[in-house]
C-alpha cells in the first residue's frame, strides 16, 4: 500500500503573494496610464477652440470688406458655443477685435484669444499648463500648437 507525503502533494491556484504582486503592478500601471489619458482627452477637446478660433480671421475679414466704412464693429459671426467652450467677442471697433475662447466642463480653466491680427495667446490655463501671450497652449509644460 502507497502512502503520499504531504510534501509531495500538488495544490492548484494562486498563492496570497502572487495576487498581491499582480495588484501592485496593475495599481503602478494604472497610476501613470490614467492622467497620460487624461491628458489626451483634454488636449483632444482643446482642438475645437483652435479650429473655432482659427476660422475667425476669415469671417472678420470678410465682414470687414463687405461693410463700409470699413469696421469690425458689429460683427457676430461667432462660432456656436458648445459644451467645452463659450465664444466672446470685445473690442470690436472700426480697425481690431478680440475673440475670446473660455472652457467649460472638462476643459475649465483654458482661456484662448485671437486679434484681428491673427496674434494668439492663452490667457488663462489650469495649473501645469502654463499661458503665453504669443501663442495656443496645448501641452503641459507650456507647449505650443505648431
Amino acid at each position: 500500500m502507497k502512502t503520499r507525503s504531504l510534501s509531495t502533494r500538488r495544490e492548484r491556484g494562486f498563492t496570497l503573494i502572487e495576487i498581491l504582486v499582480v495588484v501592485a503592478i496593475v495599481g503602478i500601471l494604472s497610476a501613470i496610464a490614467v492622467p497620460a489619458y487624461q491628458d489626451y482627452v483634454i488636449r483632444a477637446r482643446l482642438t475645437e477652440a483652435f479650429s473655432a478660433l482659427g476660422s475667425i480671421p476669415t469671417a472678420a475679414e470678410d465682414y470687414w470688406n463687405t461693410n463700409s466704412p470699413h469696421t469690425y464693429a458689429g460683427f457676430d459671426r461667432m462660432p456656436p458655443n458648445s459644451a467645452n467652450f463659450t465664444y466672446a467677442l470685445s473690442g470690436a471697433s472700426a480697425s481690431a477685435y478680440t475673440v475670446t475662447a473660455t472652457g467649460a466642463g472638462p476643459v475649465a480653466g483654458f482661456v484662448y484669444t485671437i486679434d484681428q491680427n491673427g496674434n494668439r495667446a492663452t490667457t488663462a490655463a489650469p495649473s501645469g499648463w502654463g499661458t503665453s501671450t504669443s501663442c495656443w497652449i496645448d501641452r503641459k509644460g507650456a507647449q505650443c500648437v505648431q
